[in-house]
């Protein structure tokens, strides 16, 4: 089921901390035919859940502070990129090849947002760039066709599946054998000594003192670790010179970082030093790419013992598809939830981009949890999630039989009271405030966004 008790167990959270969770529940909030809402508010309560727990022992308290979880606040954030308004200006979130195409025999979905990737769809086809001429050559072949030849030529293109296709594909067969979350302990390391924080002057930053490394990029990875900005670590976003972000999608999931740019190959002293400090390492490319520089989970745990690294990944680390790329949009359609979300006419979507704005939340938490073990058991840990687990959570979840109180609100009926305005150095900012609060917590970031790799790689 998508509630709370079913993400909170699976974080190995202890269930009676469940009632410190209570929820305002607001009909017309992420509507869809699959319990989306659901899984948005599990998401983030047990992520805010999380860090009131290391809140709470950073802190000495006696008590968990208390959880509310209110849809309004939930919804406007799980589409916080459609709510970002730079000097008034809405970003495009989609470009015109990344989208729907018929093809002979159904429907496949690209992703062609980045400039590389637009390069190999359109190599891969061999047509120009031109939405016409895409949707002939498309129109030409069997979606399996497309799929592995987009595949092999390096770009992204998924045929649609129904939950039942996707039930009997290899990669789902792999995907269904897993845990939501993957939680692995690597050493003997000693228990980490958390430094106490103070509860006045508010607010409570539980992850205050700790230096994450952010090595993601797009949405799911980059919601993390905007989540444990948010709850006081000191994040560095750290990019290839060569692979700049998407400039709008880098300012609403910057809040709260710094970002850097780095060669691994020839700045690489000044990454080991990056690394020498860091106590987490959040990672978001494909599994296996970033082993060669030595960061693999293992790698990292002997070379600073106490590590704990996060792992993300579209298709999971394992199965036929572990070593391919993925996008939430893209996994929606392979799944069949796009199938599910559709009509006859058409495949259709979920109202958010909720894998990954799930899966962000989720993979924070995770982080959270592993630094309360930690504190108390000692060892080096990874933690590893996958978008296309998140989406078998999803299609498999009832969303009822949450363990959290929850109280009746009004129909929810826009942002507004979940949204604020900054100034930056990108401008006049709109953007939605974070979902996942707590008593006592912090309730918008220390930092606004700055320009993608502005700042120089060393920490604070």
């Amino acid at each position: 089921m998508t509630d709370i008790e079913s993400a909170w167990s699976a974080l190995g959270g202890d269930p009676a901390l469940l009632p410190r969770v209570s929820t305002v529940v607001r009909e017309g909030a992420l509507q869809g035919r699959l319990p989306v809402r659901e899984l948005a508010r599990a998401c983030v309560g047990a992520c805010a859940l999380a860090a009131a727990e290391l809140g709470a022992r950073r802190a000495g308290l006696s008590q968990v502070p208390g959880v509310r979880v209110d849809d309004g606040a939930v919804a406007t954030a799980f589409v916080s990129e459609r709510h970002l308004l730079v000097d008034g200006r809405a970003p495009v979130t989609f470009a015109p090849l990344s989208r729907f195409w018929r093809t002979a025999d159904g429907w496949v979905r690209t992703h062609a947002n980045y400039p590389h990737h637009r390069a190999r769809l359109l190599g891969a086809l061999g047509v120009p760039e031109n939405v016409a001429a895409v949707a002939a050559a498309f129109a030409e072949r069997s979606a399996p066709e497309v799929e592995e030849a987009v595949y092999a030529a390096g770009g992204l293109a998924v045929a649609l599946r129904t939950p039942e296709e996707w039930a009997a594909h290899p990669q789902g067969v792999a995907v269904a054998g897993r845990p939501l979350i993957e939680r692995e302990r690597l050493d003997c390391a000693h228990a980490r000594v958390l430094a106490p924080i103070g509860t006045t002057p508010p607010p409570l930053l539980p992850a205050a003192g700790l230096r994450v490394l952010d090595l993601t990029r797009v949405i799911a990875g980059p919601v993390a670790t905007r989540t444990l900005a948010l709850l006081g670590a000191d994040v560095l976003r750290v990019d290839a010179p060569r692979l700049p972000e998407l400039r709008d999608q880098h300012t609403d999931t910057g809040f709260g970082k710094r970002s850097a740019t780095l060669d691994l190959v020839t700045d690489r002293r000044a990454f080991e030093e990056l690394l020498e400090a860091a106590d987490v390492v959040v990672t978001g490319y494909r599994p296996g790419a970033l082993d060669r520089f030595g960061l693999s989970a293992q790698a990292l745990a002997e070379r600073r013992p106490g590590m704990i690294v996060a792992q993300l990944s579209a298709w999971g680390a394992y199965g036929p598809w572990g070593g391919r790329r993925g996008f939430d949009s893209l996994v929606q359609v392979a799944t069949g939830i796009a199938a599910v979300e559709g009509s006859v006419e058409e495949p259709g979507a979920l109202p958010a981009q909720a894998l990954d704005h799930g899966t962000g939340y989720l993979m924070a938490a995770a982080v959270l949890r592993a630094l309360t073990e930690q504190s108390h058991e000692g060892g080096s840990r990874v933690v590893r999630l996958a978008l296309a687990r998140t989406a078998r959570w999803l299609t498999d979840g009832g969303g009822s039989g949450s363990a959290t109180s929850g109280v009746q609100g009004a129909p929810y009926d826009g942002p507004r009271a979940w949204l604020a305005e900054t100034d930056s150095g990108l401008g006049r900012l709109r953007y939605a405030l974070s979902p996942a609060s707590f008593e006592g917590g912090p309730v918008d970031w220390a930092r606004p966004p700055g320009p993608w790799g502005a700042d120089a790689p060393r920490w604070n």
